[in-house]
């Protein structure tokens, strides 16, 4: 049965991505276990700004799981405690009484942080607008009978475009990479029929901007897999360096 508790919480502060940073602390009181971790960030900014301090910047949008926004570092994991879950899934249930919870924004090159928990998180966009799109012409949809998927490559496919870009993956690798990002978005289109005409084209130009902005390469040690909400194979990392040598060689 939910109660309520008290427990230590560590906040990263920064007043901007050039600004030096340190963890505040502050002691939560009562607070309900039925309550997410997000709502608890709300109680606290409420506590701050009726004593006049300035509230704690975070990220967050749909509270449903669908966005991806609320990226938060929690106890050392993208998201906090659990699996298939985004911070806003996470409820204080999760947590102890008289436990220490430790929140931090993303760690990455590729994501600056812009104040205190929150990130700029538009090197993703840039990523998706090097390639990630597919030139058809617009019109009367086809029948989608007439286009023939075998049943196992459209779930691929499907399975890839369920990455939310939330950038967990990068948060979690130790090399900060953005591999099983850019792999997921690639395997979206070039699974599919529509996709294979830029298949080449687009693989080179999504690598080449995550390179240009910063983020590591993959080692392999699947921490992204691990800790992606989304739950995205590394098969699709696999299947981006078949890609990218394929379309390498064709050059």
């Amino acid at each position: 049965m939910d109660k309520n508790i008290s427990f230590t919480l560590k906040v990263w502060r920064q007043k901007g991505p050039k600004t030096k940073g340190a963890f505040e602390t502050f002691q939560m009181k009562d607070i309900h276990q039925s309550v997410s971790l997000l709502e608890m960030l709300d109680i606290l900014n409420e506590q701050l700004i009726n004593d006049g301090k300035e509230p704690i910047v975070f990220d967050h949008d749909c509270r449903e799981g669908i966005c991806g926004m609320c990226s938060l570092y929690i106890n050392g994991h993208p998201h906090g405690p659990g699996t298939r879950a985004t911070t806003c899934q996470v409820y204080m249930r999760r947590f102890n009484d008289g436990d220490t919870i430790t929140i931090e924004p993303w760690r990455s090159a590729g994501f600056p942080v812009i104040r205190d928990l929150m990130v700029d998180r538009s090197s993703y966009d840039k990523i998706i607008q090097a390639g990630g799109y597919v030139s058809v012409n617009t019109g009367a949809p086809q029948d989608a009978n007439a286009i023939l998927i075998p049943k196992d490559i459209a779930e691929k496919s499907m399975d890839a475009a369920s990455c939310i870009g939330c950038g967990s993956c990068v948060a979690a690798c130790k090399n900060g990479s953005a591999m099983l990002f850019v792999s997921a978005k690639v395997s979206q289109l070039n699974l599919l029929p529509q996709g294979k005409a830029e298949a080449a084209r687009r693989v080179k130009a999504m690598v080449a901007k995550m390179d240009e902005l910063g983020f590591g390469n993959c080692t392999n040690t699947r921490a992204c897999e691990a800790e992606c909400p989304k739950g995205i194979s590394i098969s699709n990392i696999a299947r981006l360096n078949r890609e990218f040598i394929k379309a390498k060689l064709k050059d």
